[in-house]
């Protein structure tokens, strides 16, 4: 499926980050919903027909691991990379995500990785 069949869902904390990673995807040619935080980003998963999710780990109120166990419940499909400053997670986050990465990694590496979730092959 061509990335402009694809709606993207990113939420993170940090409207910087949030804000070049929307621009890098769009650019990629996805169509790009953002949330500042884990109920804003909920809200839009549920409403919206959403492809994929990229998601920020360390957020204040819930977090990336709690944001995703809810998405789980709702949309157990729809798969999701979390994104985070943090070279390791609480080991339960795993059971929720399809795909993880640090933020330090990169845009190039963040492209690879999206694209190979929503193409079904991604692994831990």
């Amino acid at each position: 499926m061509p990335p402009q069949q694809h709606t993207i869902l990113c939420v993170d904390d940090e409207p910087v980050g949030l804000h070049v990673r929307r621009m890098l995807l769009e650019r990629a040619g996805y169509r790009v919903f953002t949330a500042l935080d884990g109920p804003s980003g909920l809200e839009v998963f549920a409403r919206e027909s959403i492809t994929a999710v990229v998601l920020d780990f360390s957020m204040p109120g819930m977090t990336g691991g709690e944001v995703a166990c809810s998405m789980r419940a709702v949309k157990p499909d729809v798969p999701i990379l979390m994104l985070s400053a943090y070279t390791s997670l609480p080991p339960e986050v795993y059971n929720f995500v399809d795909l993880s990465m640090t933020k330090g990694e990169g845009a190039p590496a963040l492209l690879k990785k999206l694209g190979s979730l929503l193409n079904g092959d991604a692994s831990h």
